[in-house]
């Protein structure tokens, strides 16, 4: 147990990242992270994309990729430039505030130089069945496994596989947390907030941290060829605003799990933003992006594995 700690002052967390009900897609969030999402993403996983494509999709046909749980269309922002060929994305997401932003802010030209275009669909993710993925090459998410359930996340497995379709679901939370400078109680807040990732929700158990070895496992029941990668936020001076937001809402997490935290909350927070404004606050937030290819649909090239 935390031991009491009477005179610390409440921590003043903004909580915008994970508590229940929380918008974890807000616009101004999902801006802050989108460099640090960019830089941690398995380029080497964008390569065999472009490789599963050329051999899927004809040489004049646009590949079809749909982008689910889009947000602000950063994962198109990042994949359509690396991809070569003609692209259409269809960018899925339940807010059309956040569509209508993708849509307008998606790359227009591939590596090659090939015209990408965008369209939108409103809907949720448990309203997806394979015959609307009919044509689709690409099914891509960013930072939504870790949101889903078990069943959820099945039923994406058998909806790509069914439909034929690859699927690179990116930055999925691993649980792995890393401070520095090092104190007594991250091990108790980064427990806790593991817990809270897991926690059960209007009826849903979320995966979590569990959720990228479910995905793995899921695809890979159905034949598909699985390939993972480690993409881990990296975040110290240069990244610093969004350090401090993303450890205010880790905290905030980790007291909403076990109220007991938050008798230390505030010094514990003080301490590490002692540390930011003394340019020594180092973070690494464990994600992985996972690849999944259909039965015959590509090989992964040699000294690769699946997971």
């Amino acid at each position: 147990m935390v031991p009491p700690d009477p005179g610390a002052p409440p921590a003043p967390w903004d909580a915008r990242l994970s508590l229940p009900g929380s918008p974890v897609c807000a616009p101004d969030w999902l801006a802050l992270r989108e460099a640090a999402d960019a830089a941690a993403r398995a380029p080497e996983l964008a390569d065999l994309v472009r490789d599963h494509l050329a051999a899927k999709v004809g040489p004049d046909a646009p590949a079809v990729i749909r982008d689910l749980g889009c947000g602000t269309g950063s994962m198109g922002r990042w994949l359509a430039p690396r991809l070569p060929g003609p692209q259409v994305w269809m960018l899925h997401d339940r807010d059309p505030g956040l569509l209508a932003a993708a849509a307008a802010s998606m790359p227009r030209r591939a590596a090659d130089g090939a015209p990408v275009t965008a369209r939108t669909q409103e809907g949720d993710l448990s309203e997806l069945r394979s015959s609307d993925l009919d044509g689709t090459a690409l099914v891509t998410a960013s930072a939504l496994l870790d949101l889903l359930t078990a069943e959820e996340v099945d039923a994406l497995a058998a909806t790509c596989t069914e439909a034929g379709a690859a699927a690179l679901l990116t930055l999925s939370f691993t649980g792995r947390v890393e401070l520095a400078p090092a104190d007594p109680l991250d091990a108790e807040f980064a427990a806790a907030f593991d817990a809270h990732q897991r926690r059960r929700t209007d009826d849903r158990r979320l995966l979590g941290p569990d959720a990228a070895a479910v995905a793995v496992d899921a695809f890979a029941r159905r034949g598909a060829v699985v390939e993972s990668r480690p993409s881990p936020w990296q975040l110290g001076a240069d990244r610093a605003e969004l350090a401090e937001e993303w450890l205010r809402a880790w905290i905030a997490a980790a007291c909403a799990q076990r109220p007991d935290l938050r008798r230390c909350a505030g010094a514990y927070l003080g301490r590490k933003l002692d540390a930011r404004r003394a340019g020594r606050l180092r973070l690494v937030v464990g994600h992985v992006d996972v690849l999944a290819l259909p039965s015959g649909g590509g090989r992964l090239p040699p000294g690769s594995r699946t997971s």
